[in-house]
């Protein structure tokens, strides 16, 4: 009988607390927030554990509160020079890394590239200017000369498949290549 998710976040997560907290209040300039902080990162860690339980629970609870910081900092566009400094702080967790997990890492970051380049092109070209060149759904309509709902449309397709290779863990991109993904690509292209 598999183990309950409070269950799971009980033993797994909360033990973290203390470490956690220390680590929250050494990086983070506003102690005020650090309280919605830490409850928005057990939040996230709990809803990502419902899809999918990590691994490695501690370094994904570290690293869903790197990325919310970072989220956090790059929203504010205000940054002060105080969380400027601190943002190296932000990987604090390298030295705990071992090599299995160093060689775990690059395997996934691996199978996440190539995920990537097998999206269909429209869908990649999206997601790129989106999440990695960080251009406003605006922008990137004007820039492909579509209609906003046409890049939401993209986004949230190439998110979800990418989600769907992730999750399956396979290597050959078996996920990436269904009939019904090929079978959507070509309804979507001709709406």
């Amino acid at each position: 009988m598999e183990e309950s998710l409070e269950a799971w976040f009980k033993r797994e997560i909360l033990p973290q607390e203390a470490a956690f907290l220390r680590y929250l209040f050494r990086v983070w300039p506003n102690r005020d927030e650090i309280t919605d902080l830490r409850q928005e990162v057990y939040a996230r860690v709990f809803e990502s554990a419902r899809v999918s339980r990590p691994q490695m629970p501690r370094a994904f609870l570290f690293a869903t509160a790197r990325n919310l910081m970072a989220d956090l900092v790059r929203r504010a566009r205000v940054v002060s020079i105080e969380a400027v400094g601190d943002i190296d702080e932000l990987n604090v967790l390298v030295e705990d890394i071992t090599p299995e997990h160093q060689a775990i890492a690059r395997q996934e970051l691996k199978r996440l590239a190539w995920a990537f380049d097998h999206l269909p092109p429209k869908c990649r070209e999206v997601i790129w200017l989106r999440r990695v060149q960080e251009m406003s759904q605006k922008e990137v309509a004007k820039h492909l000369r579509v209609r906003e709902t046409t890049i939401e449309k993209h986004v949230s397709r190439a998110v979800r498949l990418l989600a769907q290779f992730m999750l399956a863990g396979n290597n050959r991109g078996d996920e990436l290549s269904r009939p019904e993904i090929e079978a959507e690509d070509h309804a979507h292209e001709t709406r």
